[in-house]
């Protein structure tokens, strides 16, 4: 039976403190590597099938012309003793998703983007196939570092219906960390309702009164720990290296101290692909 793991890579949300002209994931880690770069590769390391990146149609355009259409898996990229290896290649589609409407500029968090990027998988796939569905969802936050080659040790773990958690000092991503994690879409379902119970809408409980705009929409402003506190880890699977990206601060301190050895993955892993048109045969 085969597993779907999809991944999930969450970029609409609040801004950061960058400022930039460009999307806060689209901030360099070293020459010519951006952080959305290291989501996909740690996407790609962890065996996911497909990869949803989650970006509304202001931004996408960029960050497609930087990343593609699909990835190569880099376990199967090169098997030295098989005498076609491009007979053994795995290409990782990679799929572009905006938050709803609906959604904008009331439950748009980081935390939301995840759930909206299951959904979207979820439906997207069920429409082709029901084998195709996702069993599991893994999720990459492009605003923390950390060697997403590390991830190729456990991707029998991941692709496993127990929850899987990278931790840093006994930290995950239900204390905020930007650290890698998974859920079913069981899961998610409990998730996205406790979504609507947190959310605070237009009155209040008693609906005796109407509610200010900073707090009628309370959800737009949560960040991960209150999104995903109530997710508790199978396991936790440490990591020793890792650093958070969400503000200039650390992220001066990053490339000050990594940036410099830091070195972009090999071009044949992480380089722009689109697929053929129909009926085109490749060059």
């Amino acid at each position: 039976m085969s597993f779907h793991l999809a991944g999930i890579i969450p970029l609409a949300g609040q801004p950061l403190d960058f400022k930039m002209p460009w999307h806060d994931a689209l901030m360099p880690l070293s020459p010519d590597y951006l952080a959305v770069e290291r989501s996909v590769l740690e996407c790609a390391y962890a065996g996911c099938e497909t990869i949803w990146i989650v970006c509304n149609d202001d931004m996408s355009p960029l960050v497609r012309h930087k990343i593609g259409e699909f990835v190569q898996d880099p376990i199967w990229y090169y098997r030295r003793f098989e005498r076609d290896k491009q007979e053994f290649q795995k290409k990782i589609p990679i799929y572009y998703v905006p938050i709803h409407p609906k959604d904008r500029n009331k439950r748009d968090c980081l935390g939301w983007s995840v759930l909206h990027g299951a959904y979207s998988a979820n439906d997207v796939a069920s429409k082709l196939s029901t084998w195709l569905k996702p069993d599991k969802y893994y999720v990459s936050f492009p605003y923390g570092y950390y060697n997403p080659e590390e991830l190729r040790k456990w991707r029998k773990e991941i692709s496993s219906y127990r929850r899987f958690f990278l931790s840093h000092e006994g930290k995950t991503v239900s204390d905020g960390e930007y650290l890698g994690f998974t859920f079913t879409k069981t899961e998610y379902e409990k998730l996205v309702s406790e979504v609507k119970q947190k959310s605070t809408g237009l009155w209040n409980k008693d609906r005796t009164e109407k509610l200010s705009l900073d707090k009628r929409f309370s959800y737009r402003f949560f960040s991960l720990k209150e999104v995903f506190e109530s997710l508790k880890p199978y396991k936790k699977y440490e990591i020793k290296e890792y650093w958070k990206l969400d503000n200039w601060k650390s992220y001066c301190e990053f490339v000050g101290t990594k940036g410099p050895m830091l070195v972009k993955p090999p071009e044949y892993i992480l380089k722009y692909h689109e697929w053929n048109d129909i009926g085109v045969d490749e060059d």
